[in-house]
């Protein structure tokens, strides 16, 4: 059959497998159906505003995306129960899903929409719904991120309406994993008006907490009319214009099917099957069918694409694993010099082993020839419609026949047609997925796992490692859905003078595709793994692009990516051109991960654009590789990292870093840092490891200096891993330890007889964001450690023996017998402490129950000795601290009935020797009663009197835990000499010289509307007049005034503001003084927060006096300091008769510019009045006006 030139048959194929809400107006009147159409008719792009976006005009190829950080963008709650959707940002609803930050910041100052914790014992869904939406381009696709744990929500689905169909566009039952997940779908070609709704639905066994934030439309809009097009275009009936390969591809590009219509398309015969086959022929296993109605397929398309309906029609294999399933056109005569083209559509998606072939075959006069292999297709491409296209030049009659087939057997490198021919081939004798070799059937899960399983290693052939002269590409399979490909092409071919002659024969290439989804190209490795921490990947590459380019190396597992390398910037007038070679640390990775390069140039841009990559080689990457440095677990980080290597299972990575100055290294020179936003990461956190060890010992300390620092850092941690065993937790410490680095200790417990191997692992989990840790001088050596200089006993005891009758406990269940209800350290039921019952039938009265700590070393000064206690309403008796040198000496006892507090004890300790201390309970045989041990603190220097503190050697009992409520913001310690990334007083108050150590808080981290952070005193008894002196500093420019310092009284009654100021002033130490009453026992707070927007810049405090029963002396004013003495009864009545006076002198002040017509009106601009320096006094609810209590 003979057709006229330029055919186009156009097929549509299917490889199926068979196993507070907010509202802007809108200020351009533009009519109703260009309003949220995904095209800016208004320079403000005011008409796309609470459209799905909030935001100015984009620039071109940018997505419209809403990040919820202002407000919801007109995405809305329909739920119809109690479980519903809101806007949220972590800690900020108690309710909410518990997150530590949104997607769009990565911290906890990101905004996101969440649906919260729902108690209901029905089964509920709550459904969140976009704006109505116009119009979307067969380009459009839709991406999010999500967050759900699988025993958080039933099933996740997102559903797109339009008309009166309702299509499920994604729906998911889990499991999923930890963190924030992409999802990306493509909407495909929608007429008129539609919705998107994204729900989640739980049951009675759920909680139901999901978050969903970064939603944005990519490729949505349609063409713009245009007056004129660029050449090569084709002009549309409503003037749009696209590009000639468009026309007559069966997609709706110019949003009013002119491109498609009978007069441009009256040349090419099209097949869309919603009708029949058309001229096709059906083989066995392949039939005709639509999505709606019927069981369910999960690897079938929920619609098809010429309707983008669920009553719409395609072709589906249906064929069993491992047989063809062949599908053959009518014969074909492609005349003269002119190419038949085939366009059609194709969905691969539901697993990675399945194949699509499309095969051409000729009758030639005297027989038939072989099949060739034309397309080739490989894995899962996700759930779209994909489009391509082939063009086809025979001297003789043809058939294309596309095919559905097992992998094995067929080659081709990714990309365009093979050079050979490739029939199809027989099953082998080992199962499907299994490779032969000899004897041998190799198991997939043994394929490219780096272990050579095959004697001539066929198993790990094709697995990366390629110089691409084999069609086989060393197993890269090309995945891209857009207009670019990857592909082999030969040097010479290139037509590129950076690329012929520098790299002789094959290389994989970035070049023109035919499909429309996005705009890179993407080449995927098989599934790898597991690697060694010495896996490395060696390439050559050439790269030439223009700014908007990148060719990068992504690292693929599950649902993350990681980037691990990418090509420096060029331009296409670049010098330096040709090919380069570049090594890139893959380190070690679990099975299964896949490698990934991602490339994007303007191929028909100015200049010779492109990107190549060649000679791909994988060193070293068996997990059985081994170097003399892995045993090097004592390691200064001066040379190298030793036998340290970082984990690559997050996306936070540890890095040896140079020292920045004087003190930023514990020794000099180098060490390892973590950043948890640098760059921006979304992970858990960072791991840093050592290969596996054997033990020398019994016993082993390890030894460290570490550095925890920022408002908001997170958690350290020390792991022992062994196989087959459960992590042992060695050590731990969370929130900022101040800018000065601290020596720490571990022993490690070995089972010699049993020859295991352990691993350590220092984790840096990401529950803080603003900050940084870093480790220095690791050693390693036999025998036990001394007994650490700091316990919470959050993950040990601390190597405390416990006489049987203390434990470790905490309080999660709520369930706990005895003991208090959350520990000292988080404050949290979660957190760990030493308890001991004291009751009659555990402990009889009299007796004595005792917890002896390990050998401290001997002390070259006097220290201090501080520890946490917690005693039972119940009078459980005597508490005695003794302290074991070459004799035992008691240096604190308690006999008191308790309360709901724990309060701080402190002992002065001078020991030349080794010593222990010991935690006497001394019964007094009262039923339900116990004694509690938590948070016990060596410190050099002698002890401080209650709520005093120098700042020097600590903090003094002064508790800096970060408070949900409030933010999980810090107060920090440091001094003028100590590098930091915030700004500090260069000085203390103290020394007066840099030297001294300060408290402080950065108020820029609060960011927007921002909370607060507490300094909290230990628990202070009942006063009838007391006196609290201090030092502060407020580092805020003056036209700012934007930090706020204030002194709270915190009881069981709540808490009263006593005293406050509002700064300005720069570089110099202010006098502070209050008098204190309370009636009960209280805790003094100073809450640094802001009074108006972000700005740069810290409160500082220095020299806490308490003067416990003194009330204040006003001081002689010198220096310029300013000094207020007062008591919260005359704060009160001085506040009262100050506000009296405003009101009249407000009144008088009204009256009198009224006769002088000088009053101003609402909307008259005024220039502000000078800000003046002012205390703040709030008690019994009486609060100052704004006028006084905050500067202009």
């Amino acid at each position: 059959m003979l057709l006229p030139s330029h055919l186009l048959p156009t097929l549509v194929l299917l490889l199926g497998e068979s196993s507070g809400w907010a509202w802007v107006p809108n200020l351009c009147r533009t009519p109703s159906e260009a309003m949220c159409n995904f095209v800016c008719d208004c320079s403000s792009c005011s008409d796309e505003t609470q459209c799905g976006y909030d935001g100015t005009s984009p620039p071109p190829g940018a997505p419209f995306t809403c990040d919820f950080e202002q407000d919801s963008c007109g995405w809305r709650d329909i739920s119809t129960s109690g479980y519903r959707w809101f806007r949220d940002r972590a800690g900020a609803v108690s309710e909410g899903p518990g997150l530590h930050s949104d997607h769009t910041l990565g911290t906890d100052l990101g905004w996101y929409v969440a649906v919260g914790i729902h108690r209901g014992k029905e089964a509920s869904t709550a459904a969140l719904r976009s704006p109505v939406l116009h119009e979307a381009a067969p380009t459009c696709k839709l991406r999010l991120w999500y967050h759900a744990a699988s025993a958080d929500v039933a099933e996740l689905r997102l559903e797109l309406t339009h008309g009166t169909e309702t299509l499920t566009l994604w729906q998911s039952s889990g499991p999923w994993g930890p963190g924030w997940q992409e999802l990306v779908v493509a909407t495909g070609r929608i007429r008129g008006d539609f919705r998107v709704t994204f729900s989640a639905t739980r049951n009675a066994t759920h909680r139901g907490a999901v978050a969903l934030d970064d939603v944005a439309f990519w490729g949505c809009a349609l063409p713009t009319p245009q007056a004129r097009c660029p050449l090569g275009h084709h002009h549309c009936r409503n003037k749009a214009c696209v590009e000639l390969h468009q026309l007559c591809d069966g997609d709706d590009n110019c949003g009013d099917s002119s491109d498609e219509d009978t007069p441009t398309c009256s040349h090419h015969m099209s097949t869309d099957f919603e009708t029949g086959l058309g001229l096709w022929k059906l083989s066995e296993g392949w039939t005709r069918n639509h999505s709606a109605g019927g069981p369910a397929r999960p690897a079938w398309p929920r619609r098809d694409h010429s309707r983008n309906s669920a009553q719409g029609y395609f072709l589906v294999s249906m064929a069993e694993p491992g047989v063809p399933a062949v599908l053959s056109s009518p014969e074909f005569q492609a005349p003269g010099p002119y190419n038949c083209s085939l366009v059609f559509y194709y969905y691969l998606h539901g697993a990675e082993t399945s194949c699509l072939q499309l095969f051409l075959q000729t009758q030639s006069p005297s027989a038939p020839q072989v099949p060739i292999l034309l397309r080739r297709r490989h894995g899962e491409l996700g759930a779209a419609w994909v489009r391509d296209r082939v063009d086809i030049q025979s001297e003789h009659p043809f058939r294309v026949r596309p095919a559905r087939a097992a992998l094995g057997g067929q080659a081709g490198g990714p990309g365009g047609p093979s050079e050979t021919p490739h029939p199809l081939q027989p099953q082998g004798v080992c199962e499907p997925g299994h490779l032969s070799c000899g004897d041998l059937c190799v198991p997939p899960e043994q394929l490219c796992d780096f272990q050579q399983q095959c004697e001539g290693g066929e198993d790990e052939q094709e697995c990366g490692t390629t110089d691409f002269e084999p069609p086989t590409a060393g197993g890269w399979e090309d995945a891209s859905v857009g207009r670019l490909q990857w592909g082999r092409l030969l040097a010479q071919d290139s037509g590129d003078s950076g690329t012929s002659g520098a790299a002789a024969g094959h290389f994989l290439s970035l070049q023109k595709a035919w499909g429309q989804l996005t705009a890179e190209a993407r080449v995927l490795t098989p599934p790898l793994g597991p690697s060694g921490p010495h896996c490395e990947l060696h390439l050559a590459y050439h790269f030439q692009s223009h700014p908007q380019g990148f060719l990068a190396l992504v690292v693929v597992e599950g649902s993350t990516r990681e980037l691990v390398w990418q090509a420096p910037s060029s331009n296409s007038g670049s010098s330096r051109r040709g090919w380069k070679v570049d090594t890139v640390l893959l380190g070690a990775r679990r099975r299964p991960f896949q490698l990934e390069f991602v490339g994007l140039v303007d191929l028909d841009g100015p200049g010779q654009q492109g990107a190549g990559v060649d000679n791909v080689i994988m060193k070293n990457c068996s997990t059985s590789v081994a170097t003399k440095r892995d045993t090097e677990v004592s390691c200064n980080f001066e040379r190298d990292m030793c036998g340290w290597h970082t984990g690559h299972l997050t996306d936070a990575h540890w890095h040896r870093m140079e020292s920045r100055g004087p003190g930023y290294d514990h020794t000099t020179g180098y060490f390892v840092l973590l950043n948890p936003t640098d760059p921006p990461a979304r992970g858990p956190g960072g791991h840093l490891l050592t290969q596996p060890q054997m033990p020398t010992a019994s016993e082993e300390c390890l030894s460290f200096w570490y550095h925890l620092h920022g408002p908001q850092i997170g958690t350290l941690r020390l792991v022992m891993r062994q196989d087959g065993k459960a992590d042992t937790y060695l050590w731990s410490q969370s929130g900022t330890h101040g800018n000065c680095w601290h020596e720490a200790w571990a022993t490690l417990h070995h089972q010699m007889d049993s020859g295991a191997q352990y691993q350590l692992l220092f984790q840096g989990l990401r529950d803080g964001y603003h900050g940084t840790m870093a480790l220095d001088d690791v050693a390693l050596r036999p025998g036990p450690c001394w007994a650490p200089k700091r316990c919470s006993f959050e993950d040990s005891a601390c190597g405390f023996s416990t006489g049987g009758l203390w434990t470790r406990q905490t309080n999660t269940t709520g369930r706990a017998a005895w003991g208090p209800s959350t520990d000292h350290t988080t404050e949290t039921a979660q957190g760990h402490y030493m308890v001991v019952n004291t009751s009659p039938q555990t402990l009889p009265r009299g007796h004595i129950a005792s917890l002896t700590s390990e050998e401290h070393r001997p002390l070259a000064q006097p220290s201090c000795l501080t520890f946490w206690y917690h005693l039972s309403l119940q009078n459980p008796g005597t508490l005695q601290v003794h302290v074991e040198e070459a004799e035992r000496r008691q240096v604190f006892s308690i006999s008191d009935h308790g309360g709901l507090a724990w309060r701080l004890g402190s002992v002065d300790v001078q020991a030349q020797r080794a010593w222990r201390v010991v935690f006497e309970a001394v019964a007094a045989g009262v039923e339900r009663s116990y004694m509690a041990v938590d948070d016990l603190l060596l410190q050099d220097g002698p002890c401080p009197r209650p709520a005093s503190c120098d700042f020097e050697t600590g903090l003094c009992g002064w508790s800096h835990l970060p408070w949900p409520d409030l933010g999980r913001y810090s107060w920090d310690w440091s001094s003028g000499a100590t590098p930091s990334r915030y700004p500090q007083p260069p000085v203390d108050h103290t020394l007066g010289t840099d030297a001294g150590h300060f408290a402080l808080f950065e108020t820029s981290v609060l960011g927007p509307g921002g909370r607060a952070a507490w300094l909290r005193s230990q628990p202070l008894p009942a006063t009838e007049a007391s006196c609290l002196r201090f030092w502060y500093q407020m580092g805020f420019p003056e036209q700012f005034y934007k930090g706020e310092l204030r002194v709270l009284l915190r009881s069981a009654r709540g808490q009263l503001a006593v005293w406050g100021a509002g700064g300005h002033r720069r570089h110099q130490w202010l006098e502070g003084q209050v008098e204190l009453a309370s009636s009960e026992e209280f805790q003094i707070v100073f809450e640094a927060t802001l009074g108006g927007q972000p700005s740069l810049g810290p409160i500082a405090l220095d020299d806490i006096e308490y003067l416990a029963g003194q009330r204040c002396q006003l001081p002689a004013p010198s220096q310029g300091d300013t000094a207020v003495a007062t008591s919260v009864p005359a704060a009160v009545g001085g506040a009262l008769l100050l506000l009296v006076l405003l009101v009249l002198l407000g009144l008088l002040g009204r009256l009198w510019l009224r006769k002088k017509g000088g009053c101003p009106s609402p909307g008259r601009t005024v220039a502000a009045a000078p800000g003046f320096d002012n205390i703040l006094f709030n008690a019994d609810q009486v609060t100052l006006p704004a006028l006084v209590t905050h500067n202009p």
